[in-house]
């Protein structure tokens, strides 16, 4: 059975590149793929694309095809909320922007300790179950960015939820940091349904160094890596959609192949994989962007950590690094713009001390002659 669910936080874009224009035609050729293949689940948030994923879900899925030809799923933005009134306002503005009048799927945004405490404060939950009650919402629940213990304390004290979204892939499975098993056992424990976001880390495992990826293509020389991750959130038995942002056609067509359950032998080489990658030195950015957009100083920092992690893992070859690095900052801040004010930092689902790299960055790149 292939679980995919088509994530609206990376599309396509002209020219290949994180900053160009929403490729309209190919977005609208991997939907239809994606359709015509059997997928139906959509996900999207607020935030995503700062508001763009909604406005391109409308443009390329709900006016192209009837109500009943896809399921959709999106988020209240929990830590924008300033009063309890307020997530009516966000949740009719979603539906604006999704062009639907009720969701089958809705989910309160990035939970974690501080964003739980927002919650509880707004009646989050008390709104989640008022639409439910009066049609606009199928399901409910909630994404997770924490530890075990924590979801734990959600659930019991929130049985209505349905459904909880969380980062699982096999480089966070035994993770002491991200607690991405327990987190799954956790919410299988308690009944309810699985959804798997980040299952590539963000790229991580699409792209992997040359030792990890010999590993992977001396097993099964015509796989990708990225399949190899799909399998594995799909391998999973209380999973339910897992959830890949593509970017383009190739890379749908990879994922929507990705079906086979993982053998013991296969998950045997992929923790031989994860041994290797916890060796390098970089920077576990998923690119989400969620701390670009609360820049002070607008440090495009998922861009330069993709540029640094080429950096940590070719050293030799930075004559060829640093020009990407300085087309970047010609147009936009430089690493060593950064003022330390850690506003970033509180908005990376990875916690990552992005304050302490920014200064590595500038040293390394800037500094590069």
């Amino acid at each position: 059975m292939n679980k995919l669910g088509f994530g609206f936080l990376r599309l396509p874009r002209k020219g290949r590149t994180e900053s160009g224009d929403i490729d309209w035609k190919e977005l609208e050729s991997m939907v239809d793929e994606f359709l015509s293949g059997g997928g139906r689940y959509f996900d999207t948030a607020y935030t995503y694309l700062d508001g763009l994923s909604e406005e391109a879900f409308k443009r390329t899925v709900a006016d192209r095809y009837p109500r009943d030809a896809y399921e959709i799923a999106d988020k209240l933005p929990s830590w924008l909320v300033r009063s309890p009134e307020e997530c009516e306002k966000y949740f009719e503005e979603q539906c604006t922007r999704c062009g639907v009048q009720w969701f089958d799927v809705y989910l309160i945004h990035w939970l974690n300790r501080e964003n739980y405490r927002i919650a509880r404060k707004n009646d989050e939950f008390h709104f989640l179950k008022k639409i439910k009650a009066d049609g606009r919402a199928g399901k409910i629940g909630f994404s997770y960015h924490g530890d075990a213990t924590l979801l734990e304390e959600i659930l019991k004290t929130h049985p209505e939820v349905e459904v909880v979204q969380l980062q699982i892939n096999y480089l966070d499975w035994e993770s002491p940091a991200m607690e991405a098993r327990k987190c799954y056992e956790v919410a299988a424990e308690y009944g309810k349904e699985i959804v798997v976001m980040e299952p590539v880390k963000g790229g991580i495992l699409a792209k992997l160094p040359e030792r990890a990826e010999a590993v992977l293509k001396g097993y099964a020389p015509g796989e990708s890596a990225a399949s190899w991750a799909i399998r594995f959130a799909q391998s999973q038995k209380h999973v339910n959609i897992v959830l890949s942002g593509m970017s383009d056609m190739e890379q749908m067509s990879d994922n929507m192949r990705a079906t086979e359950p993982l053998t013991d032998e296969e998950r045997a080489l992929l923790t031989k994989v994860c041994r290797i990658l916890n060796e390098e030195k970089t920077i576990p950015c998923t690119a989400c962007g969620y701390c670009a957009g609360h820049c002070p100083m607008s440090i495009p920092v998922p861009e330069y950590f993709r540029i640094y992690n080429e950096y940590l893992r070719y050293p030799d070859e930075d004559w060829k690094i640093k020009p990407v690095y300085e087309s970047v900052a010609e147009k936009r801040s430089r690493a060593s713009d950064c003022i330390a004010c850690h506003i970033c930092e509180r908005n990376c689902p990875q916690g990552i001390k992005i304050a302490e790299w920014m200064k590595k960055i500038a040293g390394g790149l800037e500094e590069m002659v």
